[in-house]
């Protein structure tokens, strides 16, 4: 059996660049952090990808999602510990301020509605909004078409 230690220590180093600087690493970045060339991390990258991992953007080595994190600027804005992170969908917005175990604000814009919204997470709780958020997929099949979902 092949040893998955560096796949996992490349897992989160990603998770932490992302955590530290709202950004995901390039594979060059993830290269010189490990010591390795370009070429294993891209390999390393694209066997993530495949694990459901990260989600590359097509026929590339461009993180396109860590989720929660996005690669991409979204409508999905989460302000905490002192930096403005992108989500990938209204799910991820509220997954941010989980994984950072912080207190957040959000700014999104409702996808149906295109309305602005704010929301306040303080202490892992939303505290000024009684919306819902609604998933016209289940969970089984948001990897049909990840990005649309």
């Amino acid at each position: 059996m092949k040893d998955d230690t560096i796949l996992w220590q490349v897992r989160h180093f990603v998770y932490a660049h992302f955590a530290d600087t709202t950004h995901p690493p390039s594979v060059e970045e993830t290269a010189s952090h490990f010591n390795i060339s370009a070429e294993e991390a891209g390999e390393l990258y694209k066997e993530l990808h495949n694990r459901h991992s990260f989600f590359l953007e097509p026929e590339t080595l461009t993180m396109r999602m860590a989720n929660p994190f996005s690669g991409i600027p979204t409508d999905f804005k989460v302000h905490a510990n002192g930096k403005t992170y992108f989500a990938n969908c209204a799910w991820d917005m509220l997954g941010i301020p989980a994984a950072l175990h912080c207190d957040a604000v959000i700014d999104a814009v409702c996808t149906e509605s295109n309305e602005s919204i704010q929301l306040e997470v303080k202490d892992g709780k939303v505290t000024n909004s009684e919306l819902l958020v609604h998933f016209p997929l289940p969970f089984s099949r948001w990897y049909d078409d990840l990005v649309f979902t």
